[in-house]
């Protein structure tokens, strides 16, 4: 293998943007190709960091894969604070899985036993121990399970925090498109970024960009809203709430500055970022079913944006062909596998075999050439 020294990273996103910091903090030439860094689907996201409120049975890799994430989050969290000289945005309050209706406790009570059979617990609450701990929410809640150790990070002030940790460290923006990504070369426009290494972390658009992702990668839209608390309102809660409101999955995640994000729908309509009035109801009166107080809030924002998914949900991470690596197809979890992701990614520019959970998530699991 070449010795590498100049890395291009194509896309700034939260994925890019912590590899181009942690690639030029290590000592690497480091390029992000990005018209518009800290923007698209990782500028939407609600910030959840909670692989335990997401498992679902089949998807074992990626469960172990997001707890092993969440355990290097703290630490990812201070190194990110200190080389940026701001806030991370991390929270630490936890999550409480919610239900309204009958089918949704029982959603809930098959989130628990799976999470059981796989050697990790969970607590039952009822609607009167949940309003004990979150007095915001309403009496249709009926139900839920307290998630230990799930944790949240304020998606905007960590993309600022790793904008500047990139800039610190050295790493050089290039605010245009790319339009290919090849061994040697990332192809802009009208001229070319040269490179001994380029690594793929565009999101959804990932998929335009190489041969070996353009049936792997798809967008999912999610529509997302922002709230901000008024003068008369009730708090938000402290903690994430998150979890089916008769059948429809439902989350509110707070800030630090009193505001609140409510997500998220999920449609498969390819590059659409248009917000849907259908969404925007959808959102509020589920959000509202759960926390009547929202009716008080202001409505700042309406936004939608798109997750780069795969077929079994799991990221792409690993080499498409010599000079090219992919850190791409994150679905919801782009946030939580950050550090696994760059620590992956750190390990295979030294030349090192990458941790036995990434394996999982090595492009070779679709079969053909790579």
């Amino acid at each position: 293998m070449q010795r590498i020294e100049h890395v291009a990273v194509v896309g700034g996103g939260v994925i890019g943007l912590s590899i181009a910091w942690k690639a030029a903090a290590a000592g690497y030439r480091v390029r992000l190709i990005d018209p518009a860094p800290a923007s698209g689907a990782s500028h939407v996201a609600g910030g959840m960091l909670a692989p335990l409120a997401e498992a679902w049975p089949g998807e074992e890799e990626l469960l172990e894969l997001g707890s092993a994430s969440l355990e290097l989050w703290p630490e990812f969290a201070d190194e990110l604070a200190r080389a940026a000289g701001r806030e991370s945005g991390l929270r630490r309050e936890g999550t409480l899985m919610i239900g309204v209706d009958t089918a949704d406790r029982g959603e809930l009570d098959g989130v628990a036993g799976h999470l059981a059979d796989l050697g990790r617990s969970v607590t039952r609450l009822t609607g009167r121990e949940l309003r004990k701990l979150e007095p915001s929410l309403g009496p249709a809640v009926r139900g839920g399970l307290d998630v230990p150790g799930d944790l949240a990070v304020d998606n905007r002030v960590a993309l600022e925090a790793l904008r500047a940790a990139a800039a610190a460290a050295g790493a050089e923006f290039v605010a245009e498109a790319a339009t290919r990504v090849r061994p040697g070369a990332v192809d802009l426009a009208d001229s070319a970024v040269e490179c001994d290494l380029a690594i793929i972390s565009a999101g959804a658009r990932s998929g335009t960009l190489h041969p070996a992702l353009a049936e792997r990668i798809r967008p999912v839209k999610g529509e997302i809203l922002r709230l901000r608390r008024r003068g008369t309102a009730l708090p938000p809660p402290v903690r994430t709430v998150r979890g089916p409101v008769h059948g429809r999955p439902t989350y509110l995640v707070p800030r630090a500055d009193g505001g609140l994000v409510l997500g998220a729908t999920q449609h498969e309509v390819g590059f659409d970022t248009e917000v849907t009035v259908g969404g925007v109801r959808d959102l509020l009166g589920d959000a509202e079913t759960v926390m009547p107080g929202i009716a008080e809030y202001e409505l700042v924002e309406a936004t939608a944006g798109l997750r780069p998914s795969t077929e079994d949900n799991l990221p792409i991470i690993g080499e498409l062909e010599p000079g090219v690596l992919a850190a791409t197809g994150h679905h919801r979890g782009g946030f939580l596998l950050t550090p696994v992701t760059v620590r992956a990614v750190l390990a295979m520019l030294r030349g090192e075999e990458p941790d036995a959970l990434i394996k999982a998530t090595d492009p070779s699991r679709f079969g053909g050439q790579q």
